[in-house]
């Protein structure tokens, strides 16, 4: 019996470089589990998208190696090429936001190992218009960050690095008039941030996304702050961040499956880490269970 194809998508650069010294590891790993074994490190932004929609259909099963942005343009691919294949995530990044979510070993080794006799878990996958996101899609301050972040300093600080970026951008910070409409209800208001989640955590911080979350309950939850009148407030505002007080009246906290968001100007977006695009009229929806991962059951979080 001829042996599973499968197509190991890895970005190079992720996690100090370390995939490189774990790569034959993981190849070995995943040959002795019965896959014929095609190997592709990306080579620029939107490479995985470009080679996910080409060659996904020649194989079986789709590896990738790098952080939550690599997993965003294998996931991306997958989507818009309307294309299902099992993916096998092994996180190599500097915070893996959404590999925390789904209790991944950080370890390379450990994380192939665990997926390849691991079960088929589907999770939720936004769609931004006519793109697609994995676990966030965020505009406003700080939202710039991690795309401005130099990879050299992602790689030594981890998630300190979003942090000691966005504090510079404190002293402009800009609120802007928004129509929001879910079919909850609809909001008229200006704000300084907007985060559409499916994940534990973001930027590192877990919890910060709200208690309870789903990973594959078709909802998104919904973090909305709005302008604060004065300095003091932003200070309350952020300190509500960082104990993960994130529902009181500077914000609004909810879950809803479909939002659109609507704006005179245009606004800087960010999905899964990666530039967005500007926008005025954004449309977001969440597609239920539409990609499945190999994980083993029911893993905690381990190094």
């Amino acid at each position: 019996m001829s042996n599973k194809k499968l197509l190991f998508v890895l970005n190079p650069l992720a996690g100090k470089g370390s995939v490189k010294n774990h790569l034959l590891g993981m190849i070995d790993i995943l040959t002795k589990s019965g896959y014929e074994v095609t190997v592709y490190p990306t080579q620029e932004q939107g490479d995985g998208i470009r080679i996910i929609e080409q060659k996904a259909d020649r194989y079986d099963v789709v590896a990738c190696c790098g952080g939550d942005g690599t997993l965003d343009e294998v996931v991306t691919g997958m989507m818009k090429s309307n294309k299902e294949r099992p993916i096998i995530y092994i996180p190599a990044g500097s915070t893996n936001d959404f590999a925390n979510s789904l209790h991944l070993p950080r370890n390379m080794i450990k994380a192939t190992k665990e997926a390849v006799q691991g079960e088929k878990f589907c999770f939720d996958v936004g769609s931004f218009n006519d793109d697609y996101f994995v676990y966030i899609a965020a505009f406003g301050i700080f939202t710039d960050v991690s795309y401005e972040t130099n990879q050299d300093m992602k790689n030594i600080l981890g998630h300190m690095a979003y942090l000691l970026e966005g504090m510079k951008r404190l002293s402009t910070v800009k609120a802007y008039p928004l129509k929001i409409r879910c079919s909850e209800k609809v909001i008229e208001d200006e704000f300084i941030f907007g985060m559409i989640t499916n994940s534990e955590s973001v930027g590192g911080f877990k919890r910060i996304t709200g208690d309870n979350v789903e990973l594959s309950d078709g909802e998104f939850e919904i973090t909305l702050i709005k302008k604060p009148k004065n300095p003091i407030e932003m200070n309350n505002i952020l300190q509500s961040l960082l104990i993960k007080d994130i529902d009181n009246e500077s914000m609004y906290c909810f879950k809803s499956s479909e939002i659109r968001i609507e704006s005179k100007e245009e606004i800087a977006w960010t999905l899964d880490g990666e530039f967005g695009g500007k926008q005025k009229d954004v449309t977001i929806k969440n597609i239920k269970q539409a990609i499945c991962i190999l994980k083993a059951k029911n893993l905690e979080n381990e190094e």
